[in-house]
């Protein structure tokens, strides 16, 4: 597997990276557990000290950390200055939250023989950070500053196709102050990943991406023994009750498909339309998915984005065609994307059913699929309907009756009237084939963590 920059408008090689060795991987762990001795140790004013100045030196030099996202995975330059600044609020979320958070815990026991019994959130070691592609920062910000504020320190095996934003982040956080071997970057292929999660020193593994390398991974965590958490893929459902404000509506659903170019988990990709509204919505998220421009992601009039690589959008292109070969009904919409670089042409698919393989699939990828539902309890039985759940979003101008029914899907994150957010300072997770764990907030920052019960007892022994 090679590490490279490869522009995604232009299919350009910009610079390929060597294969971290087996003498690598070594030098790595032992760096990283040497560091984490003296890491564990460290006040939590330090440790919030670092993460400002990562902060800081992020909002610094904004458009240079920028373009090296869109360099490398084609992201609008205008989305790309978003992921910064959202890496930056993380580290500063838990500036000002991880000491509170991690606070001892007093117990209430039943019976006062039992003593004080106070629960500890102590750091477990080294872990290792799987992360994907499409938020080459936030990703990386999202699982490391909470262990660094937990007291762990981390090993980062980042997508191949993002070489540079791994280093630049790598070196961020030294200039931000981290000690050496706290956080690591290396370039190692997916054949040595066992070599690192075998060593007794690290102590869990943290991966975002698909279902197989989700699949291969926990397998691997649980042959050692090793904690683990999942994001994986989702398919959000998009519900648009009978009531819903439609041209506001159909405003998010475009948007909240075609941001990160369809490249998100949490993509609005599934739109299940009450049959009273189900025209006029289709007609009017058509006419909104038409008026993307397709182009250049540094230039400010770019709406929608090539995806990550041509592999990438071939293999969407594939799975169109297959849903097609399946009965779907495929309208492509707009006017022709460019035919340099790596995109696809936004899609809309209809008469999806339940015989149909795409009913089930993720499509990483501008492709939007569209359900009518007779009422409210069938949209819900749609939306449930998935392998996966991650997040989802219900639109309705009657707030109480949005939050009922996203009461009943199920799936890690619900939001009413916004596609599901990707913020500091809420909780990120979802169930099934979506993975396990979570991260951000406190959840996140507890996620590798001894919880370790001291109890003071001061009782006379029975004999």
């Amino acid at each position: 597997m090679a590490f490279a920059t490869v522009n995604p408008y232009t299919n350009e090689l910009v610079k390929q990276f060597p294969d971290a060795t087996d003498a690598d991987v070594v030098a790595a762990i032992d760096s990283a557990d040497s560091a984490f001795q003296s890491w564990k140790k460290t006040s939590h004013a330090e440790r919030r000290a670092i993460l400002q100045k990562a902060a800081d030196l992020l909002r610094a030099d904004v458009d240079g950390y920028a373009k090296l996202l869109t360099l490398e995975m084609g992201k609008l330059f205008t989305e790309a200055k978003a992921e910064v600044e959202l890496s930056a609020q993380i580290f500063e979320y838990y500036v000002r939250n991880a000491e509170k958070l991690l606070q001892p815990e007093a117990l209430p026991v039943l019976d006062p023989a039992e003593g004080k019994a106070v629960l500890v959130h102590d750091p477990l070691g080294v872990l290792l950070a799987i992360e994907p592609w499409n938020f080459p920062y936030y990703q990386i910000a999202r699982i490391l500053a909470p262990q660094l504020s937990a007291g762990n320190t981390l090993i980062l095996k980042h997508a191949s196709n993002v070489p540079q934003c791994a280093e630049a982040f790598e070196k961020l956080m030294h200039e931000a102050g981290l000690p050496e071997g706290c956080f690591i970057n290396l370039f190692v292929s997916h054949s040595k990943i066992e070599n690192i999660l075998k060593d007794d020193r690290v102590v869990g593994v943290a991966l975002t991406g698909s279902e197989a390398a989700g699949a291969s991974v926990a397998q691997l965590a649980g042959k050692y023994l090793k904690k683990s958490t999942m994001e994986l893929g989702g398919a959000d459902a998009f519900i648009v009750l009978n009531d819903a404000e439609l041209d506001k509506t159909v405003k998010w659903a475009v948007f909240g498909r075609h941001w990160n170019a369809g490249q998100v988990c949490v993509s609005s990709k599934r739109m299940i339309v009450d049959a009273s509204v189900y025209d006029e919505f289709l007609s009017k998220y058509t006419e909104g998915v038409a008026g993307l421009v397709a182009g250049d992601p540094m230039d400010a009039k770019t709406t929608l984005a090539p995806l990550s690589s041509q592999k990438a959008a071939d293999d969407v292109r594939k799975q169109i065609a297959e849903a097609v070969a399946h009965g779907a009904t495929a309208t492509e919409v707009g006017p022709k994307v460019p035919t340099q670089g790596a995109f696809v042409q936004p899609t809309v698919l209809t008469n999806v059913t339940k015989d149909n393989p795409a009913y089930y699939w993720e499509f990483f990828g501008p492709v939007s699929l569209i359900f009518k539902a007779k009422d409210e309890a069938e949209a819900i039985e749609i939306a449930n309907d998935s392998p996966f759940g991650l997040g989802g979003s219900v639109f309705t101008k009657d707030e109480k009756r949005g939050y009922k029914v996203a009461e009943q899907v199920s799936t890690g994150m619900v939001y009413v009237n916004h596609p599901t957010m990707v913020k500091a300072d809420l909780m990120f997770g979802g169930v099934r084939r979506s993975g396990y764990g979570r991260e951000l907030l406190g959840l996140g920052l507890k996620e590798f963590v001894n919880h370790k019960l001291i109890d003071v007892v001061d009782i006379d022994a029975p004999f």
